[in-house]
């Protein structure tokens, strides 16, 4: 068994697209609509993706003591240059802890959802 997807509503897909692209190193595997006729997409590696559907921007909440989303992880293969790439996108790093099984990164994408790495 493993998580197959995540899907976020982002304020603007084709931004999104640019970010994890670069980050991740994903491909588009599927554009469409949302059912309210707003841009969707599928982007990606051969079994996992991000589901991104365009919405109105609205503020994240990212808070530990309530009930919600918080974050999501994705394992690197090389946390460095996935650093470098956070640095060239602008992405906001705020915190990175060091523990067992190994280092950490959490930042802010252009919609202001917390990612570990």
């Amino acid at each position: 068994m493993h998580l197959e997807h995540v899907n976020l509503t982002v304020s603007n897909v084709e931004r999104s697209i640019a970010f994890y692209a670069r980050l991740l190193g994903a491909t588009v595997r599927w554009r469409g609509t949302t059912s309210a006729g707003a841009p969707a997409v599928h982007i990606g590696g051969d079994d996992w993706y991000l589901a991104l559907f365009q919405g109105a921007p609205a503020p994240v909440v990212i808070d530990y003591d309530r009930v919600g989303f918080n974050h999501f992880g994705v394992a690197v293969d090389d946390l460095d240059a996935a650093k470098r790439a956070l640095t060239e996108l602008g992405a906001d790093i705020h915190y990175e802890p060091e523990y067992d099984p190994g280092r950490r990164v959490y930042f802010l994408d252009p919609d202001g959802y917390e990612v570990e790495l």
